[in-house]
């Protein structure tokens, strides 16, 4: 059985290196906040083409403290995708302020930058554009849109590491891009972590105060912040697995190729990637009409399929509510047709 990701076998292709860089952190015997995270916040601006990165507890607290420091709360307005993966529209309510639902560009899944402007009120603060299973939205129209009307851009990087326009990498558009190291991610650690890149050296330090207590200082505590810090082992583990990204993305994208031409006969619809854009593949979403039984059958020849996501928020339980009388009949459809073949870095045997 094909499953979607073999974390075995990714960790055998690096584990001498890793367990060197576990090693290193036990015998240092400093474990929070430490050289390896500040290393790996180094390493990781730097391929990302960023002046700052700061290691956060996971993706989830990134785009919470990213919030959080542009002082976004009760009463603003967050413009976030209705397909996107409820996390994002989480961080928006866990913040005070109001998540706004824009429809998705049903060839890319990613939102719709025509419909941005459209939900834009005055109290509109930020946009927050998640680019999904893979492929950056299209962030220079965002930016755009963003500049005319004064407003944040808050990019939810989660599945995106190393995706690209042009050359210029996910969460360098933004004025802060939000990364998950869940380890189901491209650049996955082993347990939850994440980090936020931006160029604002202001931003930089409130979030870097925001993740420990809001202090800068021991014991001096400037801003109400929570505990959310990168931890040295998964900064040291993440550091051996940034070296070998380019090439798992490489691996995936070779797979996305393969995996094309041995379902050629399907009737599904493929993702699109726009010209001059870079597609990482952290998932390969197709949609097909006959869902079930597609998915059964490719259960039976040998492949594990998973539907990212099944649920959109407007019809989760947690926000159901919030969005009575509101249709989203483009994300229903994407919801209702979509599933992801099993694709990662290592899916062939010959790897």
């Amino acid at each position: 059985m094909i499953l979607p990701n073999d974390f075995k076998k990714e960790f055998e292709s690096i584990a001498s290196d890793v367990e060197a860089a576990v090693s290193r952190v036990l015998r240092s015997g400093w474990y929070i906040l430490g050289k390896e995270v500040e290393a790996f916040e180094a390493e990781f601006a730097a391929y990302n083409g960023s002046a700052h990165a700061i290691g956060v507890g996971n993706g989830l607290d990134a785009l919470e403290l990213s919030l959080k420091a542009l002082e976004i709360g009760a009463g603003d307005e967050v413009i976030v995708p209705a397909n996107a993966y409820i996390a994002s529209v989480l961080a928006i309510a866990n913040v005070g302020a109001t998540p706004v639902l824009v429809e998705p560009d049903i060839e890319t899944y990613n939102i719709d930058p025509e419909k941005i402007e459209a939900a834009i009120t005055e109290r509109t603060k930020a946009v927050l554009p998640v680019h999904l299973y893979g492929l950056l939205s299209a962030m220079p129209e965002i930016m755009l849109i963003a500049e005319r009307h004064k407003l944040w851009v808050v990019e939810d990087c989660a599945q995106t590491h190393g995706a690209s326009i042009q050359g210029q990498k996910a969460g360098t558009f933004g004025h802060l891009g939000c990364f998950s190291f869940y380890p189901t991610k491209n650049l996955g650690a082993f347990g939850d972590a994440g980090c936020v890149v931006t160029d604002d050296e202001g931003l930089r330090d409130k979030i870097r105060m925001l993740r420990n207590y809001g202090s800068s200082k021991k014991y001096h505590n400037e801003l109400v912040g929570v505990n959310s810090r990168l931890d040295e082992m998964q900064a040291a583990m993440l550091r051996v697995k940034l070296e070998h990204l380019d090439e798992w993305n490489g691996l995936r994208q070779e797979a996305h190729v393969e995996m094309r031409e041995l379902f050629s006969d399907r009737n599904w619809i493929w993702p699109v990637t726009p010209e001059g854009y870079s597609h990482v593949y952290h998932q390969l979403v197709v949609r097909s009409e006959q869902r079930d039984e597609d998915m059964k059958k490719l259960e039976e020849e040998g492949y594990k399929c998973i539907i990212h996501y099944p649920i959109p928020p407007h019809r989760s339980e947690a926000f159901r509510a919030d969005f009575v009388g509101q249709e989203y009949p483009i994300t229903d459809t994407v919801s209702d047709t979509i599933f992801s073949l099993p694709l990662h870095g290592f899916i062939w045997s010959k790897r």
